[in-house]
């Protein structure tokens, strides 16, 4: 893995400053975020270029949407993840952006 992507792994979970309750819930999510953006980013690699949309890769990792978002969010930032310029609907109905990885 290359450095950038490593340090991607080990960034540390955002939290809103000023705020205790929020750094500690960050402090205690680190780990497992960690996991998920390894996670979220095998299940964008294994849909291939057809990619999915956040909602898709919770239900794919059965997790909730609320956790995977974030880290999708993380992922495209870090330049691991590209919006395919197609949307499907999720959940709500709303048509959602479709990702995929970037190889």
């Amino acid at each position: 893995m290359a450095d950038a992507q490593r340090s991607l792994f080990d960034a540390p979970v955002p939290y809103r400053r000023g705020s205790d309750t929020s750094q500690d819930a960050a402090a205690r999510l680190q780990e497992s975020a960690c996991q998920l953006r390894q996670a979220t980013l095998a299940a964008y690699r294994e849909a291939g270029p057809r990619g999915l949309t956040p909602d898709e890769c919770a239900q794919q990792l059965q997790r909730s949407v609320l956790a995977i978002r974030p880290r999708v969010t993380e992922l495209r930032q870090g330049g691991l993840l590209e919006f395919t310029g197609e949307r499907r609907r999720n959940a709500s109905g709303m048509g959602a952006k479709v990702l995929r990885a970037v190889r």
